[in-house]
C-alpha cells in the first residue's frame, strides 16, 4: 500500500520492520500482538525517562512509533522501579491472554529497539534508567 507521500510509506515501512523483528523474537505473536507488545514497553519505558531522554529517544523512533511513544503521555516525574514492576506495568498494558511473559515482551522489545536505534542513543537512553532495568537491554548496550 503506497500513500503517495514518501514520508508516509517510509514511516510506514520502518514501523513493520520493527513490528516483524518482534514478531520474530515473541513466536507465536502476530503482528497485532507484535504492535501491543511495542506500545506497552515503549509506555512503560517513556514514564521512566526523564523529559530529556523522552524527547532524544522519540526523535530516534519512526515518526508513526513517535505517536504511538507520546499517545496519552503527560510530563512527570520519572518512576524509578526495579525490573519486576516493570514488567508488572507491561503486563498490565498488554491485551488479556497475552501469549508470552511480559519479561519476553521486555527483552523482545529492547532487543529490537537495540536494533533499530543509533547504539549511541540507547546507551544515553541505559544510562537514564535505574540499574536493574538495565540488565533487561541486549548485552552489548548494558552499562553497570
Amino acid at each position: 500500500m503506497s500513500t503517495g507521500l514518501a514520508v508516509f510509506d517510509t514511516t510506514v515501512q520502518e514501523s513493520n520492520a520493527w513490528l516483524k523483528d518482534i514478531e520474530i523474537w515473541l513466536p507465536p505473536c502476530d503482528r497485532r500482538q507484535a504492535y501491543a507488545a511495542l506500545r506497552a514497553v515503549l509506555h512503560a519505558l517513556r514514564d521512566r525517562l526523564p523529559l530529556d531522554a523522552v524527547q532524544g529517544l522519540s526523535a530516534q523512533l519512526p515518526m508513526l512509533l513517535r505517536g504511538v511513544f507520546y499517545e496519552g503521555w503527560g510530563p512527570s516525574e520519572p518512576a524509578g522501579h526495579d525490573l519486576g514492576a516493570f514488567a508488572e506495568e507491561v503486563a498490565a498494558r498488554l491485551p488479556p491472554g497475552f501469549p508470552r511473559t511480559p519479561q519476553d515482551v521486555v527483552e523482545a522489545v529492547f532487543a529490537a529497539m537495540g536494533a533499530h536505534l543509533d547504539p549511541g542513543e540507547v546507551r544515553k537512553i541505559v544510562t537514564f534508567l535505574p540499574k536493574p532495568l538495565r540488565s533487561a537491554w541486549p548485552f552489548e548496550h548494558r552499562i553497570s
